[in-house]
């Protein structure tokens, strides 16, 4: 189970990341003014879209590679990842936070950072780790 706190850690530890309040007022971390992953409790229209099935606690907004990528998650883990049709034809992700497990965040939130990273950076990134 992980907590804002998690995502808070796992972000800042990357490279050249800025945590910042969005517009609406909720918590963003960006790479070089890149957003890359973000706070994003659900609204009156997702509500209605996913009905009985509106998940309850925090929920993250994650960039994802592309929507192939997207559409795999949302296959292989259906009780942490999931969409509303604001998403729909855009690489994102939504994420109960409740139910990723802290190792799998690490993983989600870095390839996120690499995919909207600068290359250079992101290389550097990568051959240190």
């Amino acid at each position: 189970m992980a907590e804002w706190e998690d995502v808070r850690r796992i972000a800042m530890a990357l490279p050249s990341v800025e945590e910042s309040t969005s517009g609406y007022g909720h918590i963003q971390w960006r790479v070089k003014d890149r957003s890359f992953i973000w706070e994003r409790p659900l609204r009156k229209a997702d509500y209605e879209a996913l009905g009985s099935s509106a998940p309850d606690g925090p929920i993250l907004g994650v960039r994802v590679a592309d929507v192939g990528v997207k559409e795999a998650l949302l296959a292989e883990d259906p009780a942490v990842y999931f969409t509303t049709p604001h998403f729909d034809g855009y690489p994102a992700i939504l994420v109960r936070l409740a139910e990723i497990s802290v190792p799998e965040l690490d993983e989600l939130v870095t390839e996120a950072w690499l995919d909207r990273a600068p290359k250079r950076l992101a290389k550097e990134y990568l051959a240190e780790h």
